[in-house]
C-alpha cells in the first residue's frame, strides 16, 4: 500500500468584515440612549486631553411614558441639573425615625437589628425565630421590636407578607371602610379570589359593601418602600422633535440633548512645540481618536434622524388624529426605505425618544406587526395596536355588572371585520392589563 502526500500553494481571495475595536464602539454608540451616550463621551474626554467635553443642555419634565412639554429653545439649563436630588434611602429614613422616637434601650437594639432585614419594598426578609436565635432575644421580645418597626413610616413597612402590609395600612387609615381590616385579616384569600358570597354570609354585609372594601384596598400600595427607589432613570432626553406647522410635520434632531466635543487646539499646539517623537506620536493618536469620535457622533445623529423621518412618514395619522392610531410597520420596511440593515434600525429605535407637543414616545412604539389578513373598512391592513384599541373600547363600554367574556369579545370584534381567535383576545387583554370577565364584574351598578 502506497501513501502519497501532495502539497501545493494556492491563493484564495475572500472578503471578511474585521470587527475592529472602533467599529464595535461605533455600533455600541448607536445603541446607547442619551444618558449612556453622555457617560461614554465623558469617559473618552477624561482619557483624551485633546477632547473638550460639553454636557448636553436640555430641560425637561418628562418621565417615562407620555407627558407634556415645557421645553424652550432658549432654555440654557443643564439637563443633568433636572435629575432629582438623591433622597435618603428607605433604611436611612427608618433609622432616623428610630433614633428620633425610641429611647436607647435593649428593645431599640432589636429594632435596629430588624431594620437590616427590610428590603427595598419595605418587607421584612427574616423570620422572628431566626432573629431571636441570632440576637439571643426571646421571640416575644422580637415581636415587640417588630411592632415598633411597623409603627414607622411609611405605613405598611416591616410587613412579612402582602396581607399584613395591607392590614397595616388599613389600620392607620381613619377613612378605611369599617370592616376592611377584619376582612383582610380573616378572608384575604376569598377577597382576592372574588369568592365574595362567603364574605357576605360571614359578616352579614351586601356584595356592594364588599365591592367598596375591594375598591379601597386597590388604592393601597403593595410596596410601601418603593417610593425610596432610585428615580434618576425616569428622566429621558428625546433624540428627535416633531412639530406640526401648517399641516406639515417638521422633524428635527435634538442637538441640545446630545453631548458635544471640541478639539483642544491650544493644548495641541503647545504640546507640538516640544518636538518630542513620543509626544508627537501620542498627539497623533489622540487627534485621530477625537476625529473618529466626532464623526461617529454625527453619524449616530444622522442615522437616528433618518430612521425617525421614515417612521413618521408612515405613521402620519398618529400625529394628526387625536385617537393616535398606529399603522402596521416592521423594521424591514424602514431598513429598505433608508438602505440600512434591520439591526441598524433596531439599534436606532431602542431607548431613543421622539418629542411632540402632546408627549414623548419611544421610537420602537411605532412598530407593530400586521395582523394576518384583517383589514380596516378602508382596506388598510390592521395592526395589533389598532385591534387592541378596539378591544379596549369594547371593555370600557361594557356593562360592569355583566362584563363581556372573551368569546363575546371575539364576536363583537368580528362585527368590526376583525377576525381573531379567543386565545388572541386573551393575550391582548393580558397585555392591556384587563382582567378576565369574572374579575371585572362589579356589584355597585
Amino acid at each position: 500500500m502506497k501513501f502519497e502526500q501532495n502539497f501545493s500553494q494556492q491563493q484564495k481571495q475572500t472578503q471578511k468584515l474585521a470587527m475592529t475595536q472602533q467599529l464595535q464602539q461605533s455600533i455600541q454608540i448607536l445603541q446607547f440612549n442619551g444618558e449612556e451616550l453622555t457617560e461614554f463621551v465623558e469617559s473618552k474626554a477624561l482619557e483624551n486631553p485633546l477632547i473638550d467635553f460639553v454636557e448636553p443642555i436640555y430641560k425637561t419634565d418628562y418621565s417615562s411614558g407620555t407627558t407634556s412639554s415645557n421645553y424652550s429653545a432658549d432654555d440654557k439649563s443643564n439637563y443633568l441639573n433636572q435629575i432629582p436630588d438623591t433622597h435618603m434611602s428607605l433604611f436611612e429614613y427608618l433609622l432616623d425615625q428610630v433614633h428620633l422616637n425610641y429611647r436607647e434601650t435593649y428593645l431599640r437594639t432589636l429594632v435596629l437589628y430588624l431594620l437590616e432585614f427590610i428590603d427595598l419594598n419595605g418587607f421584612l426578609t427574616t423570620n422572628l425565630e431566626e432573629a431571636a436565635r441570632q440576637t439571643g432575644a426571646t421571640e416575644i421580645q422580637m415581636l415587640d421590636a417588630l411592632t415598633l418597626v411597623q409603627q414607622l413610616d411609611p405605613a405598611g413597612v416591616g410587613a412579612r407578607n402582602l396581607q399584613e402590609c395591607l392590614m397595616l395600612q388599613t389600620e392607620r387609615d381613619d377613612h378605611a371602610p369599617a370592616l376592611a381590616y377584619i376582612v383582610l385579616e380573616e378572608k384575604f384569600t376569598e377577597l382576592a379570589q372574588r369568592k365574595w358570597e362567603i364574605i357576605t354570609k360571614q359578616f352579614d354585609i351586601t356584595l356592594q359593601e364588599v365591592q367598596k372594601i375591594f375598591d379601597y384596598i386597590q388604592t393601597l400600595t403593595p410596596t410601601p418602600g418603593a417610593i425610596f427607589g432610585n428615580t434618576s432613570e425616569l428622566y429621558i432626553i428625546p433624540d428627535v422633535k416633531v412639530q406640526v406647522v401648517d399641516d406639515q410635520l417638521i422633524v428635527t434632531s435634538n442637538k441640545k440633548g446630545q453631548p458635544e466635543i471640541h478639539f483642544q487646539q491650544k493644548y495641541f499646539d503647545r504640546m507640538k512645540q516640544e518636538n518630542d517623537k513620543e509626544v508627537n506620536k501620542y498627539l497623533k493618536e489622540k487627534q485621530q481618536e477625537f476625529e473618529w469620535l466626532q464623526k461617529t457622533l454625527l453619524q449616530r445623529g444622522d442615522t437616528i434622524l433618518n430612521v425617525a423621518k421614515a417612521i413618521i412618514e408612515r405613521q402620519q395619522e398618529f400625529f394628526f388624529d387625536k385617537t393616535r392610531p398606529i399603522n402596521a410597520l416592521t423594521l424591514k420596511e424602514i431598513s429598505e426605505a433608508i438602505g440600512v440593515h434591520e439591526s441598524t434600525v433596531s439599534r436606532s429605535v431602542n431607548g431613543k425618544y421622539l418629542e411632540t407637543n402632546f408627549g414623548v414616545f419611544e421610537l420602537k412604539k411605532f412598530f407593530t406587526n400586521k395582523l394576518g389578513t384583517n383589514q380596516s373598512e378602508n382596506g388598510d391592513e390592521l395592526s395589533a395596536d389598532s385591534v387592541k384599541r378596539s378591544l379596549q373600547a369594547l371593555v370600557d363600554a361594557e356593562n360592569k355588572a355583566k362584563p363581556l367574556s372573551d368569546q363575546k369579545l371575539v364576536e363583537l370584534l368580528k362585527e368590526q371585520s376583525i377576525d381573531i381567535s379567543r386565545r388572541t383576545v386573551a393575550k391582548y387583554r393580558d397585555q392591556l392589563g384587563i382582567a378576565s370577565s369574572s374579575k371585572r364584574k362589579r356589584y355597585d351598578h
